[in-house]
């Protein structure tokens, strides 16, 4: 569970960090207030009120739409509530890590596509994108295990997944440190696996690369 909410939330943070950066930086006035609006609220509250907010919110929101439609007891789950709040606490900081990657890149080679009758889509795929992740990466990377450890925070919610189940088994064995150092390996053995997935996702990124000696 832990992980698949760390998956979900990651995949729709990404999403949300690419459309916010892409904000930030445009020519228009409306769309880098929004970016800015964006990242500065949700960077400037605790992502455990991002998560009672998320599914409470949403709970009554969906009660009430849900009363309209003959359903009164309409619900959010809880992991879907959860990957609301970690993808848009996941996306605020991928927005400036993006941005920066983005920035990075030369406008020459986006300028040299146009001139080659590239479209704005196939540039960002084929020039842009690349480059993009090779910068990002280190820093997406670091967010990710940031967000891996995040996830404890559903428990709040009743999310059955690591913290949860260590809280019920302390609980009922009267056992607290038992198995709250084992959810601490658990979570250790994760980031283990997840930093040398990183590492071997770094190095095929830079490929082809060669970095200028000083």
């Amino acid at each position: 569970m832990t992980i698949r909410l760390s998956l979900a939330s990651v995949a729709l943070g990404l999403l949300l960090g690419l459309l916010g950066a892409s904000a930030k930086i445009s020519n228009s006035i409306a769309l880098r207030g929004v970016g800015g609006f964006y990242t500065s609220v949700v960077r400037g509250v605790p992502e455990t009120l991002w998560v009672l907010i998320a599914y409470y919110g949403t709970t009554s929101i969906m009660n009430w739409l849900g009363s309209h439609f003959g359903n009164p007891y309409l619900t959010l789950s809880p992991f879907a509530a959860g990957t609301i709040a970690l993808a848009l606490c996941f996306g605020a900081y991928a927005t400036e890590v993006f941005r920066g990657a983005l920035l990075s890149i030369p406008p020459g080679q986006r300028e040299a596509g146009l001139a080659l009758g590239m479209s704005r889509l196939r540039i960002f795929w084929r020039i842009t994108l690349p480059q993009l992740w090779r910068v990002a990466l280190p820093g997406l990377g670091n967010l990710y295990l940031i967000l891996l450890k995040d996830t404890a925070l559903v428990s709040l919610i009743s999310l059955e997944e690591i913290m949860r189940k260590a809280q019920v088994a302390a609980n009922s064995t009267k056992e607290p440190f038992t198995f709250y150092f084992m959810a601490a390996l658990i979570y250790l053995g994760l980031t283990v696996i997840i930093m040398g997935a990183l590492h071997w996702f770094e190095h095929r990124a830079n490929r082809g690369y060669v970095r200028t000696e000083l």
